[in-house]
């Protein structure tokens, strides 16, 4: 069992102890509490409000964190007077199981061997909760950066260091600049032989803990040398809570088609896309994953 994080615990024991405090300062039921909060939309079970008053739970989630906010008015308490006491949550959510969102068993060996180069586990600790990867396409049609942000949780353990790639599949290239925006710094990178699988490890500024976050932000940019690439996308090894992808073209050079490209271990799906006017277009998935979200374009007739 993974060890209980001695700050989430005073957090816990400081909100219930404030909570109990306020509830009898105010000298109210629970009950009275359950029905005016049900009354103004945020109802919560006379059990729960229970374990939130002894310390055994506390609040989790959106709606939960609505009700909190309301009792400080019912408590007549300042703003925030419980909410702060609350502390990050514990909660890893849905994780599924980790694979590698690939369909090429060859790719796959390169991918796991560059893991091992850049001294990570082959699948490591950490998921990608929520992904905003942004693409700017030049007046050529190719890639000219793509800039990553990301909420990374610790599954397990403790996290300090954790991996990312960049994978261009039957495609031998130059290794791309990694730079980091923030976050964390690069300490060691790695090219794959074949030159389809280009990593960098990135030490992060501070170690995670189960089920801690932290938000980390890095770009790639492409070299002269490197082909021009007309592809951009992101992958999942476990379920994210949302992955945005977001391609911006240059004005002047705008595509005739554009497709989305979703491969999960059920299959590969691909749909169209048209600008009608605009000169970019995004994608979201939701509670997504293992699996690749890709967009592809061009400038004449597809094959």
């Amino acid at each position: 069992m993974p060890a209980q994080d001695p700050a989430a615990n005073g957090s816990r024991a400081d909100f219930s102890a404030t909570l109990r405090a306020a509830i009898d300062a105010r000298d109210v039921t629970l009950t009275w509490l359950r029905e005016r909060l049900a009354a103004n939309g945020n109802p919560v079970s006379g059990a729960t409000l229970s374990y939130w008053r002894s310390g055994a739970r506390r609040p989790e989630g959106p709606q939960s964190l609505a009700a909190v906010e309301h009792l400080e008015s019912l408590l007549r308490l300042e703003t925030g007077a419980l909410l702060s006491l609350i502390g990050p949550t514990q909660r890893v959510g849905p994780l599924g199981t980790p694979q590698y969102p690939l369909e090429q068993a060859r790719l796959e060996k390169a991918v796991a061997e560059t893991f091992i180069a850049l001294g990570s586990p082959v699948m490591d600790p950490g998921r990608d909760v929520s992904t905003h990867a942004v693409t700017e396409v030049g007046a050529d049609g190719f890639v000219i950066s793509r800039t990553t942000r990301t909420i990374l949780q610790c599954t397990s353990g403790t996290i300090t260091h954790v991996p990312y790639l960049d994978l261009t599949p039957d495609q031998p290239v130059p290794a791309p600049t990694f730079t980091m925006v923030s976050g964390g710094r690069i300490t060691r990178r790695h090219s794959h032989p074949t030159g389809e699988v280009h990593g960098m490890m990135i030490e992060l500024e501070r170690p995670l803990g189960p089920a801690q976050t932290t938000m980390i932000e890095w770009r790639l940019e492409f070299p002269p040398e490197y082909p021009g690439m007309r592809e951009t996308g992101h992958g999942v090894a476990r379920n994210a809570r949302d992955v945005l992808l977001w391609t911006r073209f240059h004005p002047d050079a705008l595509p005739t088609w554009i497709e989305a490209v979703e491969e999960t271990p059920d299959g590969t799906e691909v749909a169209d896309h048209y600008l009608d006017g605009a000169t970019a277009i995004h994608e979201v998935r939701r509670n997504w994953g293992p699996g690749m979200l890709l967009h592809r374009w061009g400038y004449d007739d597809r094959d």
